[in-house]
């Protein structure tokens, strides 16, 4: 059985449309997060799955059901919003079983599946308590709970965390993660924070217009980035991209541009030489330059620095390239000097390379 299937589904609003045409499968059990920039049409698309916008063409089947025109109540989903929205005159267990309550469900039903949901979420010892005396990791954890009581087929989250402070996302992605593997069930997540989508994905789906740029686990999109929007969008800090050219040299080939020039590494050359072009754009991400050459692969590159972040066993450089400006992140460990302009390394095994005029990787 499926978990949840997008087939050239479409979403228009009058003349202007979000969503030109979107097909996607996602397995039962898989926790799939769809990320993007405002606007990209993300929460567009959980809403149809929801069902609490209409599709203008195309189908949305859940499991084996074709839940197109179904009303939200009858898909078997249930949803988290980026609020909370909790009820404040009642306390977190008449919050989390109010569902049931109002489907008239059994007194003991909802009595178990209330007890499961709070030791689930560690929730007990507050299940008397009103939503004013909570914390919001714990109102945002009272939310997901009104959800697991219901026991759906297909859990959707709207950006549920964007309203925390850092150090409590950090430890609510580790909750929803635990909770995953905990309930076994179809979750759809959206977020426009990379880190979210890389640290709990089983497959990102990223999205750009309306349109998926590219579907793959976290390491597939880190890795091999399809284009130069998800290289960029995909990494923090995000990838330097600098315009270039190829050049052969005694046997080796160079990529080459104002202020640098790096030999393209065995991975690349065989797609280097079934392009027709020579003028291609160079991506570095940061993480990938040293402050000592490691192996044979590092290259010399020489750097400006124009400002230092010092973020413990590692430096943020906002620094220039010859002309370009690009950020490293060097690890020189917590008790390191600020560093200065000088001679850095990359390594160049770790380059991508793109069309300029495609944008495709080559």
């Amino acid at each position: 059985m499926s978990g949840v299937s997008l087939r050239n589904v479409s979403k228009s609003y009058g003349d202007v449309t979000v969503i030109p045409d979107l097909s996607l499968d996602i397995a039962e059990g898989e926790f799939v997060v769809f990320v993007g920039p405002s606007g990209c049409g993300k929460s567009t698309t959980l809403r149809m799955i929801a069902g609490l916008e209409k599709v203008t063409s195309g189908q949305i089947v859940i499991g084996d059901r074709d839940v197109t025109w179904v009303k939200p109540k009858e898909r078997d989903i249930a949803m988290v919003f980026q609020s909370y929205a909790l009820y404040p005159h009642m306390n977190v267990a008449e919050n989390m079983s109010f569902a049931l309550r109002l489907a008239k469900r059994p007194k003991a039903e909802i009595e178990e599946r209330l007890r499961v949901a709070a030791d689930m979420l560690e929730l007990t010892p507050y299940l008397d308590r009103k939503p004013k005396d909570l914390s919001g990791g714990q109102r945002q954890r009272v939310a997901m709970g009104r959800s697991i009581v219901r026991d759906a087929y297909v859990f959707l989250f709207d950006e549920p965390l964007s309203n925390l402070d850092a150090k409590l996302r950090s430890s609510m992605r580790t909750e929803l993660a635990l909770l995953h593997k905990k309930l076994d069930r179809t979750m759809v997540y959206v977020t426009h924070d990379q880190i979210e989508a890389m640290t709990m994905a089983d497959r990102i789906v990223i999205m750009k217009d309306g349109h998926i740029q590219q579907v793959g686990s976290p390491k597939d999109v880190y890795n091999t980035p399809r284009n130069t929007f998800v290289a960029t969008f995909m990494g923090s800090p995000s990838m330097t991209l600098i315009p270039a050219e190829l050049s052969d040299d005694g046997g080796t080939t160079f990529v080459s541009g104002d202020g640098f020039r790096l030999p393209v590494p065995d991975r690349l050359k065989e797609a280097v030489r079934n392009s027709a072009r020579r003028q291609v754009t160079l991506g570095l991400r940061p993480e990938h330059f040293a402050a000592e050459a490691r192996t044979n692969n590092f290259a010399p590159v020489d750097l400006t620095v124009k400002v230092s972040e010092y973020v413990g066993s590692s430096q943020y450089l906002a620094a220039q390239l010859g002309p370009h400006a690009i950020t490293a992140a060097v690890e020189v460990g917590p008790e390191a000097d600020l560093l200065t302009d000088g001679t850095y390394h990359f390594d160049t095994s770790r380059m991508y390379l793109f069309d300029t005029q495609t944008e495709q990787a080559l």
